[in-house]
């Protein structure tokens, strides 16, 4: 059986551009810290109010987050990414959405972590659950982190997804906005997590499984 999730909102609140910034503030700079929060301040606030696009904004500043950090080497990478997970996505996680993927995995599935973050952000929190990583990959080049190719995300997902496991459909997807669609309609079992506005009425409309209530950013 094999079974795949999205994470952002699937299996943790959390953000990746906090969990970088909170580790400036406690291994680079605690002024710095606080400008990449006040620059940000303005787009946040038309972002939760609508006028600007939650999920494309929440990935424009995870990619320019990744500049944050300085003289990157694959040590220092592997240490910002389990402060993310560790300071971050783990604290805001989703117990009963992590403990559906445990259950799987108990039960014989290989169970997936699929998402735009970077693969080495994802990694320290899919072996917390024993999942394995499918994300946006990432190379070091003169001390700097750049993304190899576009974000995983939306159709770029489940392709990837498919091609790597070499299966038309998975058992059983989890998402929880409307960008997931293309996962869960490729899913004998797909469940809408704590879906938006959009996913919600695709999953009442279609009998899809829903788990937990529309969030309020």
């Amino acid at each position: 059986m094999i079974v795949v999730s999205d994470m952002m909102g699937t299996l943790t609140t959390g953000s990746p551009f906090l969990g970088v910034v909170d580790w400036v503030k406690y291994n680079q700079s605690k002024l710095e810290a606080s400008l990449r929060i006040a620059a940000i301040t303005p787009s946040y606030l038309l972002a939760k109010r609508g006028f600007i696009d939650w999920q494309s904004w929440g990935q424009k500043l995870m990619i320019n987050s990744l500049g944050y950090i300085k003289n990157v080497d694959e040590k220092k990478l592997a240490e910002v990414s389990e402060w993310v997970v560790e300071h971050d996505f783990w604290k805001k996680r989703r117990d009963d959405v992590i403990a559906r993927l445990v259950a799987h995995r108990e039960k014989g599935a290989k169970v997936y972590i699929a998402s735009s973050v970077v693969e080495p952000f994802i990694a320290p929190f899919a072996r917390r659950i024993g999942a394995e990583v499918i994300g946006t990959p990432v190379e070091i080049v003169g001390g700097k982190i750049r993304m190899v190719g576009g974000l995983v995300s939306d159709e770029k997902k489940i392709e990837k997804v498919l091609s790597r496991l070499g299966v038309d459909k998975v058992d059983f997807a989890y998402g929880d906005t409307v960008l997931d669609i293309p996962l869960l309609e490729h899913a004998e079992h797909p469940v809408a997590v704590y879906p938006d506005k959009k996913l919600k009425a695709t999953a009442l409309e279609r009998g899809w499984e829903i788990i937990g209530d529309t969030p309020k950013y």
